[in-house]
């Protein structure tokens, strides 16, 4: 699993059909800070009904995101699981 901060849509006009009527995220991975970018920006398909600037996990495995996605045969790499409310990190034991 993936912390990642929405940046915006992917619009295209010409689509392979397993993307008809699902909202494909720009998503660009971040610190537990959930601002520090740390690699780069990915395509995801959103289960969540993410929108632009939240903060959500993903998974970038294709296993993953058709399992989610309800789809075994789909030629799917990334997924939107979850919008994150709140990050807490707990140092030591």
């Amino acid at each position: 699993m993936i912390l990642c901060r929405v940046l915006g849509n992917c619009v295209s006009t010409v689509t392979h059909p397993v993307y008809v009527g699902r909202k494909v995220m720009v998503v660009q991975p971040v610190d537990t800070d959930g601002r520090t970018p740390l690699g780069d920006e990915f395509l995801a398909v959103d289960s969540v009904q993410a929108g632009e600037g939240d903060l959500v996990l993903c998974a970038r495995e294709g296993n993953t995101a058709r399992q989610i996605l309800g789809n075994d045969d789909d030629p799917l790499h990334a997924v939107v699981m979850g919008i994150v409310d709140e990050v807490a990190v707990v140092r030591g034991g």
